[in-house]
């Protein structure tokens, strides 16, 4: 073994499981595929920064998640002009969820929800949280949580019908 080689702390082995789920749930919060592996690079790299102190945590996971939400509202008031989308279809690969069009429609749809709601959504029905998780990692009351996840599938609701989606099909 090299003498130059860093020691193995288990963060690459961390990066390597959960890179795609946040992968995931970062373009759920962004809706643009690179902004979401900007995202995620970004909260690995803060991460890092601290993995002794959080590699010791019960869900270090939830740490990484706290810190993309925190990120990605930081980086939406700072309004990055420098960089434009090429492609507005862009997404992943797979799709997991029903058709593109369909897919398509809710990342529309989430991107037009206030910050703070758009993430308890993103956490709680594409990041599999609870509801008590979910609160933590965005520093809130479980209350705070159920109130913006009923206010925002009530918009959801309002901003995909039935109507709207045969519009994308047709």
């Amino acid at each position: 073994m090299s003498s130059h080689a860093p020691p193995d702390d288990g963060f690459r082995a961390f990066v390597e499981q959960h890179w795609a789920p946040l992968v995931r749930i970062a373009y759920l919060l962004t809706g643009d595929r690179g902004y979401a592996e900007d995202l995620v690079q970004a909260a690995l790299e803060k991460t890092h920064r601290k993995w002794g102190r959080v590699a010791k945590m019960e869900a270090p996971v939830a740490y990484v998640r706290r810190a993309m939400v925190n990120t990605a509202t930081s980086w939406r008031r700072r309004r990055r002009v420098g960089e434009v989308p090429l492609l507005t279809t862009d997404g992943p690969s797979t799709d997991p969820y029903g058709s593109v069009e369909h897919r398509q429609q809710v990342v529309a749809a989430l991107r037009t929800l206030p910050p703070r709601m758009r993430a308890v959504l993103v956490l709680r029905y594409f990041g599999d949280l609870t509801e008590a998780e979910i609160a933590e990692t965005l520093g809130c009351s479980a209350g705070t949580v159920k109130s913006q996840a009923s206010r925002g599938l009530e918009r959801l609701r309002e901003l995909i019908t039935p109507a709207a989606l045969e519009r994308t099909r047709g």
